[in-house]
């Protein structure tokens, strides 16, 4: 457990998790939103760090490396723990109506 909670506690390695829990099968290396927001260093240890903790799955396909969330394994070992984790997110990180606006 807290070897989850610390790949969770990064808000780069939170906003890929996020993206592979809205997607429905794995999805490119390439395709996620972080990789071309930070160094190329930097995602590889964030995708590190998530595979590490058990949080993804990395599959090679060709010259292509494929990223899944493990959401059947977190849900069975910690039920519950990563759908409210991503639902804060998901409110916290959701831009904020200004007062005035309507």
């Amino acid at each position: 457990m807290p070897t989850i909670l610390y790949a969770l506690g990064d808000p780069w390695r939170l906003k890929i998790v996020g993206q592979l829990a809205a997607c429905s099968e794995a999805i490119s290396c390439g395709d996620i939103d972080v990789v071309h927001e930070v160094a190329k260093s930097t995602g590889s240890h964030h995708f590190k760090v998530l595979r590490e903790a058990g949080l993804i799955r990395m599959m090679p396909q060709g010259r292509r490396i494929l990223v899944s969330l493990r959401r059947g394994d977190l849900e069975a070992h910690f039920p519950g723990l990563l759908d409210t984790i991503l639902q804060t997110y998901q409110r916290s990180y959701q831009p904020q109506a200004r007062s005035g606006d309507s």
